[in-house]
């Protein structure tokens, strides 16, 4: 179990369901076809993440739990070199069928276009 510095704790995560209106009305957004990262800037200095896993995305609560502890796992591990947005991740129905390393690749992928894309002015 994640301890430390290891762990996902609160303060880097979305739990206002206000914020989360606010990103999915004026976030900036990008798509693949397991996921979409829609981002906004929060005024903190570290990035925050958000989940958004629906019941379309596969029935199983089992399912969606694997699918939310692979994105926490990358964010966890890549928060260090994430611009300090407010981040959510909007799974997909393909994600179920994602092999772990093609997910992983996408969602750096769509991380990296998300950072360029909120960069600019």
């Amino acid at each position: 179990m994640a301890r430390g510095t290891q762990g996902f704790a609160r303060h880097v995560r979305l739990t206002d369901p206000e914020r989360y209106q606010e990103i999915f009305k004026t976030g900036k957004k990008v798509r693949h076809p397991f996921m979409g990262i829609i981002a906004l800037a929060s005024g903190l200095e570290h990035p925050r993440l958000g989940l958004a896993v629906s019941r379309k995305v596969s029935r199983k609560a089992v399912i969606r739990n694997k699918i939310k502890r692979r994105i926490r796992e990358y964010f966890r591990r890549e928060q260090a070199r994430l611009r300090p947005l407010d981040y959510v991740v909007v799974a997909y129905p393909d994600a179920v069928r994602a092999d772990p390393k093609a997910f992983t690749e996408a969602l750096a992928s769509l991380s990296h276009k998300i950072c360029r894309l909120c960069a600019k002015p």
